[in-house]
């Protein structure tokens, strides 16, 4: 370990993983980025394809960011959000209605992504309570679905990978078996199947909607469950579930939103309105610390009363609302629309699609290699006609990991599955060395 290192290594826990892995991986100190790449104090560089945990929307340092911010420092940090409010969060709030799916028009501010699942589970029990339902306290969410690590979040997730211990902890919520269209249990193609998987939802609301607050879900793509993508049929027929029996629904666009998917959001592929969206990560470009919940006026208005009939939402964050993560939001905003990003992002998706393909399509270990946008995973198996996975114990996309790393590439791999989730704006030479590299460590570690 270098110097900085070693400090790091006296006195920091680093989140999500084994410490004791640090004695023969020592931290990377980074002293800089630029666009997609990161520098660290050695002056070796490091593609991020990653986005750095999927937030980092538009590249490192960008200019008009880091010029927005500046502005905004030299006017106002950060001002209470009670009672009072700033010009900023104003802006933000009136473009964020006009681009959100229609119908979410009033939002809720907090600083991350679990507390904004936090305050959308809240949100949900309390407005069937004041509405009339106080027989509904449970949640439904879907198997390998992953919404933040509070309590509350880790009780609508369902990796125990994150949640075995704190089982005894959690609420008991209802678990529905996911679409999982690589391993699909209908022999179907995500391209052109039914949903012929719905019918275990259709037999969870059957079952327990009576007593069921809301689902929630991520929209499309399960992240943490190995970017496995769904069809968009999956979220209308659960829309139209969800208004037959009277459960809301949450959806997760914390990963998805901001033109992940190739669409604004992740719910515009299925072109509906969930009750309640989460979003945050790629909001603020991966800058500041903020998360919003955006809900519909049906919700709003259950909450709207004099005070002492005791309806309001007594839930609040120090930093809810802060001039610096607004500013940074619309500046992101603001480079989305003018620059095209989305419209820019169609063809490159496919080329880099069109890499991954010709790199490993043929690979012996790779079983599938699915997309959407400019997110891409690769799904490692020791069979590909049985489909099995490696052995966890293995660690095999961690080994990878640690290849690619003194070749300047940076991935973090979900288990048995590596992905590519880059920054919008990511030059096409640069997703050509990220697949060359990316060849080179699993050739290293895979033969």
């Amino acid at each position: 370990m270098n110097e900085l290192a070693q400090r790091d290594f006296a006195h920091i826990w680093h989140p999500c993983c084994q410490m004791k892995d640090y004695e023969t991986l020592p931290s990377i100190v980074i002293d800089h980025g630029e666009g997609a790449y990161l520098y660290d104090v050695n002056g070796n560089s490091y593609l991020d394809i990653i986005s750095s945990w999927w937030c980092n929307l538009l590249g490192h340092c960008n200019p008009k960011i880091n010029a927005a911010v500046k502005a905004q420092l030299d006017k106002l940090e950060h001002v209470i959000f009670v009672n009072f409010s700033h010009e900023t969060a104003i802006d933000l709030a009136d473009k964020l209605v006009n681009i959100l799916p229609k119908g979410l028009n009033k939002l809720n501010f907090a600083d991350n992504g679990s507390a904004a699942v936090e305050i959308a589970l809240k949100l949900a029990f309390q407005y069937q309570h004041q509405t009339g339902h106080s027989e509904k306290t449970r949640f439904m969410c879907l198997s390998e679905g992953y919404h933040g690590e509070t309590i509350g979040a880790l009780s609508v997730g369902s990796m125990d990978l994150f949640a075995q211990i704190y089982k005894p902890m959690m609420m008991n919520n209802i678990h529905v078996e996911a679409p999982d269209c690589y391993r699909c249990p209908f022999n179907k193609n995500r391209e052109c199947c039914e949903c012929e998987c719905f019918k275990y939802a259709e037999e969870a609301f059957a079952n327990y909607a009576k007593e069921t607050v809301a689902i929630i879900v991520e929209p499309i793509v399960q992240g943490c469950a190995g970017m496995r993508i769904y069809p968009p049929l999956y979220l209308k027929k659960l829309r139209q579930l969800c208004n037959e029996y009277g459960v809301l629904l949450i959806a997760d666009e914390i990963a998805t939103g901001f033109g992940r998917t190739g669409k604004m959001f992740a719910c515009d592929h299925a072109d509906i309105t969930p009750d309640i969206m989460c979003i945050s990560k790629a909001l603020t470009g991966g800058y500041m610390p903020m998360s919003i919940v955006c809900t519909t006026d049906k919700i709003y208005d259950a909450f709207y009363a004099d005070y002492n009939e005791g309806k309001q939402f007594m839930h609040s964050h120090t930093y809810a609302g802060n001039p610096l993560g607004c500013s940074t939001a619309l500046a992101v905003l603001k480079i989305l629309e003018e620059d095209k990003i989305l419209e820019k992002c169609q063809p490159k998706a496919e080329y880099f699609n069109n890499l991954l393909n010709e790199a490993f399509v043929n690979h012996k270990n790779i079983g599938e290699i699915r997309h959407i946008n400019l997110i891409n995973a690769l799904e490692l198996v020791t069979d590909k006609q049985t489909k099995t996975g490696f052995d966890g114990k293995l660690r095999i996309g961690y080994e990878i990991y640690k290849k690619a790393l003194p070749h300047g590439l940076l991935l973090r791999p979900l288990g048995n599955v590596i992905y590519f989730n880059p920054p919008l704006n990511i030059e096409e030479k640069d997703l050509e060395k990220a697949v060359r590299l990316a060849k080179i460590a699993m050739d290293e570690v895979l033969g």
